[in-house]
């Protein structure tokens, strides 16, 4: 969840939507998508909880060739510093494809609970999750292909070669596996650092009240950079609002 500059951001885009149409099933298209990619990605956003700002979320992309490391940081600020001096990290490692972004492990930790570590690494080869919480393990079978974790589903946006206005996708977390179906609609135009951004807003169906509602806003002209996420779930609002970007390729 975050932002990235304006021009490279642009640059980035129209380099790899070519280079899509000329080779998309040739195997110089995974080269040339690994080229393209920025090697370094830092985004922030104030982050709200039910209309409050209760703090801001860091996100930083980096790309090492093949191999990439995506890092999300919450931490409260202001008053709410006091009460809750630690931060919740995400992380999501993996490779960078032809067709976006295939993690291999996601974590979820808090810095105030280290115990409460979950990890869940995508066994690609065997196509199950290997779960670990609390000093258990576990497996679930049934991975596929375009699974992304909590994290790089945001991301993924951006890096696929396209996303369809109908957008379904299995999203692992650190202790479970879900379904997620999208439906894109015109989200409007929103307010950024980087100015006025006209937005799609892509929005998950829910089948039942308990599962969770997740609405992403990206930037098409951006190559789909996430300017504002929300989620709600069990009664709270909690959302990203795009606050600084920053893009090294």
């Amino acid at each position: 969840m975050r932002r990235f500059l304006v021009l490279t951001a642009c640059l980035f885009a129209t380099a790899v939507a070519q280079a899509a149409l000329k080779d998309a099933d040739s195997p110089r298209a995974e080269a040339r998508a690994k080229s393209y990619a920025p090697r370094h990605i830092e985004l922030v956003y104030d982050l709200y909880r039910n209309g409050h700002k209760l703090g801001q979320v860091t996100d930083t992309f980096t790309r090492n060739g093949k191999q990439y490391t995506l890092v999300s940081e919450t931490r409260a600020s202001g008053p709410l510093a006091m009460l809750w001096p630690g931060a919740i990290r995400l992380k999501s490692s993996g490779e960078v494809m032809r067709q976006g972004l295939r993690p291999a492990q996601f974590e979820h930790a808090r810095s105030d609970a280290p115990h409460k570590l979950a990890t869940a690494r995508l066994d690609w080869k065997q196509h199950r999750i290997d779960f670990q919480y609390k000093g258990r393990s576990w497996q679930v079978e049934g991975l596929q292909a375009g699974a992304q974790d909590q994290l790089s589903q945001l991301y993924q946006m951006m890096f696929a070669p396209s996303v369809p206005a109908d957008y379904t996708l299995q999203v692992v977390s650190g202790r479970d596996l879900n379904d997620y179906h999208y439906v894109r609609s015109n989200g409007g135009s929103l307010q950024t650092p980087i100015g006025a951004l006209a937005t799609q807003k892509y929005e998950r169906i829910t089948q039942t009240p308990d599962q969770k509602a997740v609405t992403v806003w990206v930037a098409p002209a951006r190559q789909n950079l996430p300017v504002q996420v929300r989620v709600v779930d069990e009664g709270v609002t909690v959302e990203q609002r795009l606050v600084r970007a920053n893009v090294k390729n």
